[in-house]
């Protein structure tokens, strides 16, 4: 009684793991509906002693396949501990509907950092529980959720931050907003994060230019990508953003200025394009772009 997220991933793990690892992971799995909550805690933790902590590589097929179960899913940084995991937590939603979201209360208030992790990333793929009317299911884990983006654990930050559908899908602007400059705050890349175009806002527009200006009073670096959220709401007292960019001598820098110019609503804004026409030209071309700064 897997769900196609469970089955998918308990195929992955049947592929990586050795005959005793997997007799003792489909055995488990086997006994999650008539297995204590008490004893199924204890299956949880004990996860990576059985299967071990090993990266779980899947192929580029078995990517696309995960992308058509569940958009925005990305198994690229999956381990094959977290994967068993996950499919424990489906398989108990799935034969204890009316007691899974305790249960998984219960596995954060306990949980160690690589059992976070695998929290983290699993709450997309839940289930949603039948709530009262009027009320959002996102409710049950949006606590947990919001404690995730608080961490100072930068392995648990990244489970819920990248490659996460779940912030886009039930965040409130404020803690999205939160969410996007601790990520800039602790080094991380935004690109990963999902539904990053999406939720920009001017808000966070704002806050990101403040924050551009402390940094470069300060004399330190910035993300190129932080343009890439603030300049589509961009304010018109904030046009010199864009100009001190391309002003820059550094190469990245330039590049973020032309794609911000390009993607900024304002008129200014296209009259600096203008001013660098062999970027200009990249980015009608299509040689320019936000993915191809990320990934250089």
């Amino acid at each position: 009684m897997l769900d196609p997220a469970a089955k998918f991933l308990y195929s992955c793990l049947e592929r990586h793991l050795n005959d005793n690892a997997f007799q003792w992971f489909s055995e488990t799995v086997d006994q999650v509906k008539e297995t204590a909550e008490k004893i199924f805690v204890a299956r949880f933790s004990a996860v990576p002693r059985y299967l071990g902590k090993a990266d779980l590589d899947v192929s580029d097929a078995e990517k696309q396949t995960a992308a058509q179960i569940h958009p925005n899913w990305n198994l690229q940084h999956w381990s094959v501990d977290q994967a068993g995991r996950a499919v424990l937590i489906l398989a108990w939603a799935a034969h204890h509907p009316d007691s899974y979201v305790s249960t998984v209360a219960k596995l954060f208030s306990a949980a160690d950092v690589g059992e976070l992790v695998a929290l983290y990333q699993v709450l997309p793929l839940l289930p949603q529980p039948d709530v009262p009317k009027g009320e959002s299911a996102s409710h049950h884990f949006l606590n947990q959720a919001l404690d995730g983006i608080r961490t100072n654990m930068t392995a648990v930050f990244h489970a819920i931050a990248l490659n996460n559908s779940y912030p886009a899908q039930h965040f409130s602007e404020d803690a999205w907003n939160q969410l996007v400059l601790k990520a800039l705050f602790v080094g991380s890349p935004l690109h990963p994060i999902v539904g990053l175009d999406r939720r920009a806002n001017p808000k966070l527009s704002r806050m990101l230019s403040d924050y551009a200006h402390e940094r470069w009073a300060a004399g330190r670096s910035i993300n190129p990508e932080l343009w890439r959220v603030a300049a589509p709401f961009l304010e018109v007292d904030r046009i010199g953003d864009l100009a001190k960019l391309l002003a820059s001598t550094d190469e990245q820098e330039q590049k973020a200025g032309a794609l911000a110019c390009a993607s900024c609503p304002l008129p200014d804004a296209k009259d600096l394009l203008a001013q660098v026409p062999h970027l200009q030209q990249q980015i009608q071309r299509g040689e320019l772009s936000w993915d191809f700064l990320s990934a250089s």
